[in-house]
C-alpha cells in the first residue's frame, strides 16, 4: 500500500482524464477540479499545479476536507498521500468511502500522526449498516511524510483489500453465506480530511497537538478510480459487461503472492486486531473473525 510510483507527465495526465470505458469509468485525477469538490475549511483545502494536487491543512481554528463529485458502488480506487511532516502528534489525515443516511456503509484509511520520529499509525476499519468496531491498526514499513506513496482499496462483490504500494494490508471478505454481514447494497463517496482529534489519536490522547507547528498539511495526487458509478439509481455497470477484461478487479482475487504479502504486513507491522481482542467482546469474536481463524 514500488515505494515510488513513476508519474506520467502533465500533457498524459490531460489526455487520459477523459477516458471512459465500456461498463465503468476510468478516472484518472491528474485534473482534480473535474473528480473532487472541496466541501469545508474555508482556504485551507487549496488545488494546486493545474488541479493535479490538492492540499489540506489544519490550524486551531479548523480542519479541512474534500470529497468525490461521484457515488461508486465497487471499484478499484488509488490515492497518493503525502503526510503531514515533523510533529504530526494528534492529527489524523483519512482517505475513506461513505454511504449516506444513519445506517451507513464505510470503509476507512486513516492516519494518527505522533511525535517527530516515531512513525504514523495506519487505521483502518470497515462499517456496515452504521456499525463499525472492525479495526486494525498498522505500522509502516517507509517514511510516508518523505513522499508520495500509493493507498488503495478493492472493493468488489467478495472481498474489501486495503493496499499500501500495491501490498495487500489487510482483507475483509464477504461472509453472509454464514450470517456476517458486508457492505454492498450502498453507493459511497470518497471523502478524504485533516482534522485535531488529540483526545484520542497519539498514545490514546496523552499527548497533545502542538499547535506551534501549525499549519499542518498533507497532500494528495493522482486519485484513480475504475468503478461502477452510481447516479439516479442505476450503476455504470451491468452484470453482462462487469466481467470484461478492463474489469478483472470486480472479481479480482488474491493471488498466492498477494497472499504471501499480506501475511508479511500482518506478521510485522500489525499492532492491532479487533479479531484477537477478547476484552473488548467478552460475548464472542465477531462471526467473521471465528469463520477466518479457521481458514
Amino acid at each position: 500500500m514500488a515505494a515510488y510510483p513513476c508519474q506520467p507527465n502533465s500533457l498524459t495526465l490531460l489526455l487520459i482524464t477523459s477516458l471512459v470505458m465500456v461498463g465503468s469509468l476510468m478516472v484518472v485525477a491528474g485534473n482534480f477540479y473535474q473528480d473532487v469538490d472541496i466541501t469545508w475549511g474555508d482556504e485551507r483545502g487549496k488545488m494546486l499545479n493545474n488541479g493535479n494536487v490538492v492540499t489540506l491543512s489544519l490550524d486551531k481554528a479548523s480542519g479541512s476536507g474534500f470529497q468525490s463529485k461521484n457515488e461508486y458502488l465497487f471499484g478499484k480506487f488509488d490515492m497518493q498521500l503525502k503526510l503531514v511532516p515533523g510533529n504530526s502528534a494528534g492529527t489524523v489525515t483519512t482517505f475513506y468511502f461513505h454511504s449516506r443516511g444513519t445506517s451507513w456503509d464505510e470503509i476507512d484509511f486513516e492516519f494518527l500522526g505522533n511525535l517527530s520520529g516515531d512513525p504514523y499509525l495506519v487505521h483502518t476499519n470497515v462499517y456496515t449498516e452504521g456499525k463499525g468496531n472492525r479495526e486494525q491498526q498498522f505500522y509502516l514499513w517507509f517514511d510516508p511524510t518523505a513522499d508520495f506513496h500509493t493507498y488503495s482499496v478493492l472493493w468488489n462483490p467478495g472481498h474489501i483489500v486495503f493496499y499500501v504500494d500495491g501490498r495487500p494490508i489487510r482483507e475483509f471478505k464477504n461472509l453472509e453465506s454464514i450470517g456476517a454481514p458486508y457492505p454492498k447494497g450502498q453507493a459511497m463517496r470518497i471523502y478524504a480530511s485533516i482534522w485535531n482529534a488529540d483526545d484520542w489519536a497519539t498514545r490514546g490522547g496523552l499527548v497533545k497537538t502542538d499547535w506551534t507547528q501549525a499549519p499542518f498539511t498533507a497532500a494528495f495526487r493522482n486519485f484513480q478510480a475504475n468503478a461502477c458509478i452510481w447516479s439516479n439509481g442505476k450503476s455504470s455497470c451491468t452484470n453482462s459487461n462487469s466481467t470484461n477484461n478492463h474489469d478483472k478487479w470486480y472479481s479480482q482475487e488474491l493471488d498466492r503472492t498477494n497472499q504471501k504479502q499480506l501475511k508479511w504486513v500482518q506478521k510485522n507491522y500489525m499492532v492491532y486486531n479487533y479479531c484477537i481482542d477478547t476484552k473488548r467482546f467478552p460475548q464472542g469474536l465477531p462471526l467473521e473473525c471465528i469463520v477466518t481463524s479457521k481458514n
